[in-house]
């Protein structure tokens, strides 16, 4: 009966009065299925979860992650600490994290707790531009989240927070342009060698080393230095010229990806016997396309290709796109392809292109991806988030079932059961399906005829389908409470 009850709580046709029902006392088992699965609410049910008496209900609306992050925020001051904890946290981690409004991020950094805040800054929810936007913020503790994006901020910025009245924020931002002096790496690190750990690997990877710093590194017999040597943004020329023929490709390759790069070693790298390290140098900025060409490149097609959260990065360069939109080169026009503000006129010369990452990248990242493009990226290409794309507004739905009823593959199949003209003789059959997703999908259609949807509320296996269809007449859904 569980299943059954979770199904009602989750038909998108089920009435406010049942909802309501469903979140007394005796209905306990349901009310995570109720406040977490539905992606949308009747107001008067929405009120009630949030002013539930159970914590595990307000808590369950906090990681939903199919109703908009404003229903999730309503919840924002919740006198628990677990409801708090749970929507400063990511809601899904299978697919990407929408951001939450911004009033809602700056109440819960101006009055959540430590604990709470370190869900905040790991969940992916709060955007770039609001993180650039601290910098201005009237609250110390706001302002200094801004040294987090400090190469970003502008020099009046970066000197207005060096100089802050609060002094954590002098202190943050200070410490943030130490990372550009090498004397100060030298002093963070302490006398060498320095003991290796997560805390001193950062410190070399990321920070100016002074030619102390890099000389030890070069003496040194752990095998990893030479890849730190080859990523570290200030390692100097002779020692990058002296690697570029180091035995380990993925020394190499990171070479390769160093934007100071001399000339003559790119020309160098772009003959190395490793393709991953050709393929680095392949994509170069500072290379014509015909000098991309010549260079023997590998291009792989097994990626998962999916959507990216866009918010949680800098906004892409509309003119650099447009640049990779129309290179030869298949990598770079996936970058373009990554680029949900890309015009339409290169949206449709992407949707057309020749290579199935650049055409999958842009189905699952572009607002306006074409439909035809959505259900072709959906039938080539079985990457792990193949499914969201079903979920895209513009994904093709209508006339599914008369093309798919009968695939011979499940995963074809299973789009039949999306068409919203599905024929109700067609429905009925595929309840009856050797695949399992198939079965559910049909039962909870709406065009499944009465009597069959009826019936599979009583069988074992799919009576929670059955008990989810938006079709299930409301005296019926009524009389499955008792």
């Amino acid at each position: 009966m569980t299943a059954v009850l979770e199904g009602l709580a989750v038909n998108p046709a089920a009435p406010a009065c049942l909802l309501l029902r469903l979140l007394e006392p005796e209905y306990e088992g349901v009310w995570s299925a109720l406040a977490s699965r539905r992606a949308s609410f009747p107001e008067e049910v929405t009120a009630a979860i949030v002013r539930h008496p159970h914590p595990r209900v307000r808590g369950a609306l906090a990681r939903n992650p199919f109703v908009d992050p404003e229903v999730r925020g309503l919840v924002v001051d919740d006198p628990d600490w677990l409801v708090l904890a749970r929507l400063a946290g990511a809601p899904d981690r299978s697919r990407p994290v929408r951001p939450l409004p911004d009033p809602l991020i700056d109440r819960m950094l101006t009055t959540y707790e430590n604990d709470c805040l370190q869900e905040l800054f790991g969940s992916r929810q709060i955007p770039f531009r609001f993180l650039l936007s601290c910098a201005h913020h009237p609250v110390a503790s706001v302002r200094r989240l801004a040294v987090n994006v400090w190469t970003h901020l502008s020099d009046g910025e970066r000197a207005a927070l060096l100089r802050d009245p609060h002094p954590q924020v002098r202190d943050s931002a200070h410490h943030v342009q130490e990372n550009d002096d090498a004397e100060a790496t030298e002093r963070r690190l302490g006398p060498l060698p320095p003991p290796r750990n997560h805390w001193t690997s950062g410190i070399l990877v990321n920070h100016r080393l002074s030619r102390t710093v890099v000389d030890w590194l070069l003496r040194d017999p752990d095998p990893d230095n030479s890849w730190v040597l080859a990523h570290n943004y200030s390692t100097p020329p002779d020692v990058v010229a002296g690697l570029v023929e180091h035995p380990d490709p993925e020394v190499r390759r990171e070479l390769a990806c160093r934007d100071d790069l001399a000339r003559a070693l790119v020309d160098v790298l772009a003959r190395d016997p490793d393709p991953r390290v050709r393929t680095a140098v392949s994509v170069r900025a500072e290379l014509a396309e015909d000098e991309r060409a010549a260079i023997d490149y590998t291009v792989s097609a097994d990626e998962d290709f999916g959507p990216f959260e866009h918010h949680t990065r800098p906004a892409p360069d509309p003119a650099a796109s447009a640049v990779y939109a129309r290179s030869r080169h298949p990598l770079l026009r996936r970058r373009a392809a990554k680029d949900p503000g890309l015009p339409s006129e290169l949206v449709g010369l992407l949707a057309a292109d020749d290579d199935l990452g650049v055409r999958v990248l842009l189905a699952h990242n572009h607002p306006a991806a074409p439909p035809e493009l959505l259900l072709r990226s959906y039938l080539e290409h079985r990457g792990r988030a193949r499914d969201l794309l079903t979920e895209h507004p513009r994904f093709p739905v209508g006339g599914l079932g008369v093309r798919f009823a009968d695939a011979a593959v499940p995963d074809e199949r299973r789009l039949a059961v999306l068409d919203p003209g599905l024929a109700p003789v067609t429905a009925d059959r595929l309840t009856r399906d050797p695949d399992a997703a198939i079965r559910a999908g049909a039962t909870r259609h709406p065009r499944l005829p009465g009597e069959r949807l009826l019936a599979l509320l009583d069988d074992g296996e799919l009576d929670g389908h059955a008990a989810a269809n938006p079709a299930l007449p409301v005296a019926v859904m009524h009389g499955l409470l008792g």
